[in-house]
């Protein structure tokens, strides 16, 4: 009887720590995204301003978020304004984390705004 309790509390502790991973590893996927968003956006907002265009700033953006461990889904360059939108790959979990942020090219430098 013993060996049975034993059993079943050991079976709930190793699904508690299974759940506890799977949470731990969309938690650090999230974060990834968006470190990864707001990097893209303030490197695609760095290449407004100096005035190399949005075909520059996009290709800035995919590469920052490359560097960063995911892929640009989509960038907005209009004007002085960047929206990116990036995506970590969660293997674990089989999902996707999806990040968005947008930087805007003010007269005297590039500022971040969180969404």
């Amino acid at each position: 009887m013993t060996s049975v309790v034993i059993l079943a509390v050991l079976s709930v502790g190793i699904l508690l720590c299974l759940s506890a991973a799977r949470a731990g590893a969309g938690a650090v996927a999230a974060a990834r995204a968006d470190a990864a968003a707001d990097a893209s956006a303030l490197a695609a907002a760095d290449m407004l301003a100096l005035g190399r265009g949005a075909t520059v700033a996009r290709a800035a953006a995919a590469d920052t978020a490359a560097a960063n461990g995911a892929r640009l889904t989509s960038c907005a360059c209009a004007a002085s304004v960047v929206t990116v939108t990036v995506a970590v790959d969660v293997p674990v979990l089989g999902a996707t984390a999806h990040a968005q942020a947008r930087a805007e090219v003010l007269g005297s430098g590039v500022e971040q705004r969180e969404e």
